[in-house]
């Protein structure tokens, strides 16, 4: 095999709720059907900071609050400032939902406990309490990454906290349906640089083929140092279904 990736998926027995799994079987096999050969480190509690270090691409899937303030215990120091220098040059990573509230400054859990973040990204999450209502459903947005602006992603969200955006980060995409960060302005997750936060379950990559293939291709030219053009796969039943979505919703 030519090429080689990491993939470095972050505490997946803690942070894997709604199907995140698969994601990293997504990128697992668009890479393989391209002859692209692919390594999955899972880190967990005590794995080793080398682990983050090698990797080409970063995931993390969603928790409650309770598996999030383990992993902040864990990931404190060391691995949270190489993790902020991978996503800072320029590293594609995916973070969904819990763990894109974990990017963020802090998170605001229902009976007002306050869990740092890892300031990575310009954002803050509150949820006002017990009373207020979770942001559930299918979802319909519109992409901000450049090569994708005139496609539609769809997903599912479920997420009892509101997401907020600073003045240094973007927000990932546009809500055409549904909710997104917080049900008022209009915004669905955040990108900086190559990563990406967003609150789409579903899991997302199945549904939006393009999106990881976007994922693969920044992670071998941040690698190789060079533009790459993937090997174009069949997509017509994934983007059958994901046209089904969007006009069911």
């Amino acid at each position: 095999m030519k090429h080689q990736l990491h993939i470095c998926w972050l505490y997946p027995d803690l942070m894997s709720t709604y199907g995140d799994r698969g994601n990293i079987i997504v990128l697992q096999k668009r890479c393989e059907w391209r002859g692209i050969g692919v390594h999955i480190d899972c880190h967990g509690i005590d794995s080793p900071v080398s682990q983050i270090t090698r990797a080409d691409v970063l995931f993390m899937g969603g928790a409650q609050d309770r598996q999030q303030d383990m992993v902040s215990k864990d990931i404190a120091g060391k691995k949270t400032e190489e993790i902020r220098h991978k996503i800072e040059k320029g590293t594609p990573g995916l973070f969904i939902c819990g763990a894109y509230q974990f990017l963020g400054k802090y998170y605001k859990a229902a009976d007002g406990t306050k869990i740092s973040g890892l300031g990575i990204f310009d954002l803050y999450t509150e949820h006002s309490g017990d009373q207020e209502e979770r942001l559930i459903g299918n979802i319909v947005v519109k992409p901000e990454l450049l090569a994708h602006r005139n496609m539609r992603y769809v997903g599912f969200e479920n997420h009892g906290g509101r997401t907020y955006l600073g003045r240094k980060i973007e927000p990932f995409a546009r809500v055409i349906k549904g909710l997104g960060n917080n049900e008022i302005d209009n915004t669905e997750g955040a990108v900086f640089k190559n990563t990406i936060g967003t609150y789409l379950h579903g899991p997302i990559l199945p549904k939006n083929p393009e999106l990881a293939d976007w994922l693969i291709q920044k992670a071998l030219e941040k690698k190789y140092g060079s533009e790459m053009v993937l090997e174009k796969l069949d997509d017509a039943l994934e983007l059958s279904a994901r046209d089904y979505m969007i006009n069911r919703i």
